[in-house]
């Protein structure tokens, strides 16, 4: 049971930070983030994401920190390869720097929304879906919680297994094998033929123009104002289906990390939603340092889910865990880099 006070200091923390991007998104309407800015702000909601963290250590203990900074980072990843199909969203509709930080940010708020109904209806499927005790010659599987008993085996004593967290683990091995050999051109470009824009143009039609910055407009029709959406809402309705699919990755990977700890899941997802527009706007002026990341999320990915997979058998500490993405994830930016160097003095 997580403390009172770490869920107030939570709600609280994103109340603030929401209101106050509100506030200032709708009173500075700038072109687009330059590089230091955006650089700066990255730091700034990591820095609030570790402190929270270690907050929670402080409250909740050491294991718990863990687990908030795996799942943050895992999030944090996933997340910069999400970035790139909001890059080419944009370019495909020609937004522009507000706009695209007008998008952003609505889109930050629905992505809050969503992955806390994934989150904490995940945790209840997770939970409904563990197999009774049962044997298979000599091995015996229990019912005692993933992580916290000892494996005994002499006796052939295991963890228990879950139908789901074996269904993630498998689908997350598959994703990450299938994204290492992926290629760029394979992506998809009929954005505005997407099944998130034929859903909501069933309720609220939608006009191909811009008015200004707004995503609504009023138009008289057979006498009467009718509300449609604008270019830049097919944009945000866009985004938001491109972060759903998304979060069929990312919700997943994190499970692996607390699978009966809903709080910890959503608030280090929301610490690394948080962060999004700022890392969408370093990254758009720093391509050359995330070249190589789509092989270390497809390591990240593979392991998540290999991790989710031997779980019956051998726990995966979470302190590993949290070693290995973060030790991908800065090879992969590393690579990256090296990359470009040997590309400029070769060139």
């Amino acid at each position: 049971m997580n403390s009172p006070l770490i869920i107030i200091v939570f709600i609280v923390v994103v109340g603030l930070i929401l209101a106050f991007d509100l506030g200032l998104l709708s009173k500075v309407k700038q072109t687009k983030m330059a590089y230091k800015k955006a650089l700066m702000w990255t730091s700034i909601w990591v820095g609030l994401a570790m402190l929270f963290s270690f907050f929670v250590w402080k409250m909740e203990g050491f294991e718990k920190f863990v687990q908030f900074q795996s799942a943050y980072w895992i999030e944090e990843a996933l997340s910069v390869d999400n970035l790139f199909v909001f890059l080419l969203i944009f370019s495909y509709f020609k937004i522009d720097g507000f706009r695209q930080q007008r998008v952003l940010l609505w889109g930050i708020i629905g992505a809050i929304v969503f992955r806390g109904i994934f989150i904490f209806s995940g945790v209840g499927l997770i939970n409904l879906t563990y197999l009774p005790e049962f044997s298979v010659g000599n091995w015996h599987f229990t019912l005692g919680h993933t992580g916290k008993e000892s494996i005994d085996f002499a006796n052939r004593t295991f963890h228990k297994i879950n139908l789901v967290m074996s269904f993630f683990g498998l689908f997350l091995l598959y994703a990450g094998i299938k994204s290492g050999f992926s290629k760029a051109d394979e992506e998809n470009t009929d954005y505005e033929y997407g099944l998130g824009v034929r859903l909501i143009a069933k309720f609220i039609p939608i006009k191909t123009n811009f008015d200004g910055d707004n995503f609504f407009q009023r138009i008289m029709h057979n006498g009467k104002l009718k509300l449609y959406g604008t270019k830049l809402f097919l944009v945000l309705i866009i985004v938001e289906s491109s972060d759903l699919l998304f979060a069929v990755d990312s919700i997943p990977a994190i499970f692996s990390i607390a699978p009966n700890d809903p709080f910890i899941l959503y608030s280090s997802n929301i610490f690394a939603i948080l962060g999004l527009r700022s890392l969408f706007f370093l990254l758009s002026n720093s391509m050359e340092l995330f070249s190589k990341l789509k092989y270390g999320l497809a390591i990240i990915l593979s392991f998540i889910g290999l991790k989710m997979l031997v779980a019956p058998i051998y726990h995966i500490e979470t302190i590993v865990s949290l070693l290995i993405v973060v030790s991908v994830l800065m090879g992969s930016i590393l690579l990256s880099i090296l990359t470009k160097k040997n590309a400029a003095s070769n060139g």
